[in-house]
C-alpha cells in the first residue's frame, strides 16, 4: 500500500472517521458531525467528497441490516426535499473560503447538540419532511453534515427505526451530494485515493458498534457523542474566527 495511506493525517483521519461509524451504528446518525470539524482542521480536502463516501459506506451496512424497519413512503417528501437542497449546497462550496466554512461546521455541530437537548417534540409531518431534507442536503452537501434536521424530526422513533429510516435516507442523500460535488471538482480521483485507508475504519466503527451498544445504555452513548460533538464543533468555530 502507499506509504501516504498510513501518514500522520491519514491515521488521524482514520482514528476520528473511526470513532464517527461508531457513533453513527450506535445512534443513527453522527458520523460527520463526529469527524468533520476536526478533519477540516487536519486536511480540508477530507471535507466534504471522503466523509460523504465513508457516510455512503456505513449508511448502506445500516440500511441493509435495519432493512425491515425503513418506512420509504415516510421518506419521500423528504428525498424530494433533498435535491434542491443539495443543489443549493453546492452552489455554497463554490463560493465561500476554507475559514469560513471551518467556521459554517463549528456552528452546525454546535446547533446540533443543542437541537437535541430540546425538550419539545416535533412531529415529522410531509411539510416538515420536505423542508428537513432540503436543509440535509444544503448542509450535507456543503459541509457534510446532513443528519441533524432529519434526526431532529425522527429521533421520537423506536430506536432501530429511526435507525433504518435514517441509513436509508443518508444513502440517497450521500449519493446526491456526490453527484453534485463532482462537476465542481471537490469530488476528484484524489479524493477517491485519500478515502480509501477510510473504509477499513469505518467498518471497524461499525462492527465495534455492533459487538458493543447492545449492552451500553443508550444514554451514555448520547451523552458521550454530545460531547464529542461539542469539542469537535468548538474547535471549528475557533479555527474559523482565529485562524
Amino acid at each position: 500500500m502507499p506509504a501516504d495511506w498510513f501518514s500522520h493525517t491519514a491515521l488521524i483521519a482514520m482514528l476520528l472517521i473511526f470513532l464517527g461509524s461508531f457513533v453513527q451504528t450506535a445512534i443513527g446518525f453522527g458520523l460527520a458531525i463526529v469527524a468533520a470539524p476536526l478533519l477540516f482542521q487536519v486536511s480540508p480536502d477530507y471535507v466534504p467528497a471522503p466523509i460523504c463516501l465513508s457516510a455512503l459506506f456505513i449508511s448502506l451496512l445500516n440500511a441493509t441490516k435495519h432493512r425491515s424497519n425503513i418506512a420509504i413512503g415516510g421518506l419521500k417528501m423528504a428525498l424530494i426535499g433533498r435535491v434542491p437542497g443539495s443543489i443549493a449546497g453546492a452552489v455554497l462550496l463554490l463560493y465561500v473560503s476554507t475559514q469560513v466554512l471551518s467556521l459554517w461546521l463549528g456552528i452546525l455541530v454546535v446547533f446540533a447538540v443543542i437541537v437535541s437537548l430540546l425538550p419539545f417534540r416535533i412531529e415529522p409531518t410531509p411539510t416538515r419532511m420536505g423542508v428537513a431534507g432540503f436543509f440535509s442536503g444544503f448542509f450535507g452537501t456543503s459541509s457534510a453534515i446532513g443528519g441533524p434536521p432529519m434526526a431532529l424530526l425522527l429521533q421520537h422513533q423506536e430506536a432501530n427505526q429511526l435507525r433504518g429510516n435514517l441509513s436509508a435516507f443518508f444513502v440517497f442523500s450521500s449519493i446526491m451530494s456526490l453527484v453534485v460535488q463532482a462537476p465542481i471538482g471537490f469530488l476528484t480521483l484524489h479524493h477517491l485515493y485519500i478515502t480509501v485507508p477510510l473504509i477499513p475504519a469505518a467498518w471497524l466503527g461499525y462492527k465495534l458498534a455492533l459487538v458493543t451498544t447492545h449492552s451500553l445504555p443508550k444514554e451514555k452513548i448520547r451523552l458521550g457523542a454530545l460531547i464529542m460533538c461539542s469539542i469537535s464543533g468548538m474547535t471549528a468555530i475557533f479555527q474559523g474566527i482565529f485562524h
